[in-house]
């Protein structure tokens, strides 16, 4: 792809460098998100919690986000992606060093539940800012051919976040307990803040190309709030991202109380599974936009994720209460739930990128906030059902219920015909030459 020269104080490469500032952002708060309940067994320890209050505790930080995500996608619309994802950052960064000072549990004392609950509810309500506003970044600064590309790159943050939590953060807490653990997130959240601060700023205003006439022909013409095929892949994005949190908050516990794993194996499970979500949102944006087949490659996704966590609710069912009398039962448990997650976490990029096309690049900021609103009212909710489907049915019920949110989730995430898309495009472009 050929660009223009942009202005004189941004060569053409500098795009990369906002995705690099947007990826550190998410990267940074992903490891709080996705880290912090692979401390899940430690947690319930050190707070001397239940399942069940564990559970809602671990969802408390995505429903902050959740409620959040959109009131930061408008501002990022209305100021632009610098001041936010500046705002956002460093609140963060306060929010987790309060967190480290007064809801850390020790030998002497353990903190009131309120203290835990308001500090991850106030991190998950003022990190939702990191995500609209870095997706709204790469959907200006990258021209169509690209974005499908950069925004998998950007989604790879938060399985990279993830990966680095899963194997950081349990040794942190172990060893140097809840204290050092919250100041080191707010410490990342810091060096992001300045990274953004160096690098993301708004584009110079680019000549229309036929790429960009015909994408504007297809975006929402009547805002992405009234738009009813913004709001069904929306929810198709929040359903499916149900699996992905049921192994991203109670994987840990899974894999110890059925499959009597050590903490090694946990880690290296989970590990596994954001690093191989990585790997595979990178080349799932840069696959689909050489083919031009996300609504397939959405497909194929959901229909994959039905079948393993249905194999995997019937392999739980198969060992019934016997998991650790075989050893090759147990390794299977731990790699198909390692295969299971990195299916479920692969799609990311791909169907923000057809979301915020749909929407278009200048409101891409409040789309996003719409997806990731459906996506974190879901993280909110997953952890908080899984203990009662657990006393319900056991483990078999919680992927059951995974691979019935991906088969509802598939029909969702091509809300609009393609047929049609391609003719409005078509027509666009006959009337710009």
């Amino acid at each position: 792809m050929t660009h223009s020269p942009l202005s004189p104080s941004y060569s053409p490469r500098h795009r990369w460098k906002v995705l690099a500032a947007g990826v550190a952002a998410n990267a940074a708060f992903s490891v709080a998100f996705s880290g912090i309940p692979m401390t899940a067994v430690l947690m319930r320890t050190g707070y001397q919690l239940d399942n069940a209050t564990l559970g809602l505790v671990l969802g408390l930080m995505g429903l902050g986000i959740a409620v959040s995500e959109l009131p930061w996608g408008l501002l990022t619309d209305r100021w632009g992606d610098r001041p936010v994802l500046l705002i956002g950052l460093g609140s963060t960064a306060i929010a987790l060093v309060a967190m480290a000072l007064w809801a850390a549990p020790s030998g002497q004392h353990i903190p009131g539940l309120g203290w835990l609950a308001a500090g991850l509810l106030l991190v998950g309500l003022l990190g939702g800012s990191v995500n609209g506003a870095s997706g709204r970044a790469v959907m200006t600064w990258f021209e169509a051919g690209e974005r499908g590309l950069a925004m998998s790159i950007r989604q790879t943050a938060v399985p990279l976040g993830g990966g680095i939590g899963a194997l950081v953060l349990p040794f942190v807490a172990l060893h140097f307990g809840f204290a050092a653990l919250y100041g080191l997130l707010a410490l990342l959240c810091a060096l992001s803040a300045l990274m953004s601060w160096a690098w993301v700023h708004e584009p110079p205003i680019a000549p229309r190309t036929k790429a960009s006439v015909a994408e504007a022909a297809i975006a929402s013409k009547t805002g992405p709030l009234r738009d009813a095929r913004v709001w069904r892949i929306v929810l198709g994005i929040g359903i499916l991202c149900a699996p992905q949190f049921a192994v991203l908050s109670f994987g840990t516990v899974f894999l110890h109380d059925f499959g009597h794993a050590g903490l090694a194996t946990i880690t290296a499970t989970m590990v596994f599974t954001q690093v191989g979500a990585m790997v595979m949102r990178v080349w799932s944006g840069r696959w689909t936009d050489r083919r031009r087949n996300r609504p397939a490659y959405l497909r194929a996704c959901s229909a994959l994720s039905v079948l393993l966590f249905a194999v995997l609710a019937v392999l739980v069912m198969a060992a019934g209460t016997h998991a650790a009398d075989s050893l090759a039962l147990r390794i299977a448990l731990v790699v198909l739930l390692g295969v299971s997650g990195v299916c479920v976490s692969a799609w990311h990029g791909v169907a923000y990128t057809e979301l915020a096309t749909l929407a278009g690049a200048a409101r891409a900021g409040t789309a996003l906030g719409m997806a990731n609103t459906s996506v974190f009212l879901v993280c909110f909710v997953t952890p908080f059902s899984i203990p009662h489907l657990l006393a319900l049915q056991g483990w078999p019920m919680v992927w059951l219920a995974a691979s019935a949110c991906a088969l509802v989730a598939m029909p969702l995430l091509v809300p609009r015909p393609v047929a049609s898309d391609q003719k409005l495009a078509k027509t666009a472009l006959s009337r710009s030459t």
